[in-house]
């Protein structure tokens, strides 16, 4: 790995190599998804059944398009029992950990007539997108779906791309049936975003799709987002560690390589005080990739944004942390929690060497559904509350309206909307 020292400049031209695997920087894309999109708008179903024969090569109809609770049977049997265990597990601790963020609705009354408060209302209906082939991951069925049900979502629809033989991945299927999905569709790409947004004769329309999935999906929930809610537009994985002399280098370099082996766009940045450190992991770093067998994969991420930054001091390393605001922030120093106290920005945030990425990506329970990009400034986790909507609650008797109304009227005059203020003086003639 490159290791660099950490000064101003190199901090900016780190930030602008990552920021240029935003989904927003492949706008050569976004030609053929707004056809898509507008197809599936237009023709429904039709084009929906057309664009699975084109880039899946299945024959899709109104009969075959859901999975059948057969096909879902089938996928238990091809599962291994043990897997099937964990998933189960998994599930429960991202259930247990996601119901614990649950608001209720409420009301404050006072004396005098006024009751303000705050509804809280599950959304009706959501729809999850998960990818096919290589990309498919029952842990991210899991994460999306779970706090739906925990929010108490009515209903919630899924849509996945078929083989060639219109099977979908078991590993989905299992997953999905665990988490509580309602009705599975055979449909991806562009495609099955587009149909969810806007509904056709068999896909329902949504109110949210959350989900991850290629550059075309990805930019598909851009362009429909505002005729539906969508949980985010995702860039690809990072993995930030930051270390003092007494982290475990071969620790580190496994973590890293936990993350540069997703893809070629993947980042893996270690920051450090420690010279000694760096050398260590980069040394292990070499090690692993040679042993592992995503390892073409691992070394192109690394190539291209794998970083070691050596910095002066603590102070230095977790003001960089804070600007990169990685998705994942592992803390490997000797007081992790007072070095966790002073970061401002990570999508999740992993203390001690026992805390190692994919226990947050598998089975601890938070939600591994995490900002990207830089978003981590501004942008949460998944969580109950993507699935929920809240309404304002106003309530005032005449008694507490009259204390007030000569302040409201001063204030909608001062800003040129008599009616607004004449709203509230009829009232009082």
């Amino acid at each position: 790995m490159k290791i660099i020292q950490l000064t101003n400049d190199t901090k900016k031209d780190i930030l602008e190599s990552l920021l240029k695997r935003s989904p927003n920087n492949y706008t050569q894309y976004e030609a053929a998804v707004n056809d898509i999109i507008e197809n599936v708008r237009k023709e429904g179903d039709k084009a929906v059944f057309d664009y699975t024969q084109r880039f899946d090569g299945f024959r899709l109809n109104p009969e075959n398009i859901k999975v059948t609770r057969a096909e879902i049977e089938e996928a238990y049997s091809l599962l291994n029992e043990e897997l099937i265990n964990v998933i189960r597990k998994s599930a429960e601790n991202i259930r247990t950990f996601h119901a614990k963020q649950l608001r209720s609705s409420w009301f404050d009354a006072k004396p005098d007539g006024t009751i303000l408060g705050m509804k809280i209302t599950p959304i009706a209906k959501s729809g999850v997108y998960v990818p096919g082939g290589k990309a498919a991951y029952p842990s991210s069925v899991l994460m999306n779906v779970i706090p739906a049900k925990v929010a108490g979502v009515d209903e919630i629809i899924m849509t996945t791309p078929p083989g060639a033989d219109g099977k979908v991945n078991p590993g989905t299927l299992v997953a999905a049936d665990i988490a509580g999905v309602d009705t599975i569709y055979k449909v991806g790409g562009a495609q099955a975003i587009a149909a969810m947004a806007f509904g056709t004769e068999s896909i329902p329309k949504v109110d949210k799709i959350s989900g991850p999935g290629n550059i075309y999906v990805a930019l598909a929930k851009k362009a429909v987002y505002g005729h539906v809610s969508i949980d985010s537009i995702a860039g690809p994985s990072e993995i930030l560690v930051l270390a003092d002399e007494a982290a475990n280098p071969r620790y580190v370099a496994a973590d890293l390589l936990s993350q540069a082996e997703h893809d070629e766009l993947a980042s893996a940045i270690l920051i450090t005080t420690s010279q000694e450190l760096a050398d260590k992991v980069s040394e292990q770093v070499d090690v692993f990739v040679s042993e592992l067998p995503r390892s073409r994969i691992m070394q192109s991420s690394l190539d291209n944004y794998g970083y070691i930054l050596v910095a002066e001091n603590m102070e230095d390393a977790i003001d960089a942390a804070n600007e990169i605001a990685s998705e994942h922030l592992e803390i490997l120093t000797k007081n992790p929690f007072e070095t966790m106290t002073k970061i401002r920005n990570a999508g999740a945030i992993f203390l001690g060497e026992y805390s190692s990425e994919p226990l947050g990506d598998y089975f601890a329970g938070p939600n591994h559904i995490l900002p990207t990009n830089g978003t981590a400034k501004f942008f949460s986790p998944v969580n109950v509350d993507d699935f929920i909507k809240k309404s304002s609650i106003i309530s005032y008797s005449r008694e507490a309206l009259e204390k007030v109304h000569k302040d409201i009227e001063l204030f909608a005059e001062s800003e040129g909307l008599t009616a607004h203020a004449n709203s509230i003086k009829v009232r009082f003639e």
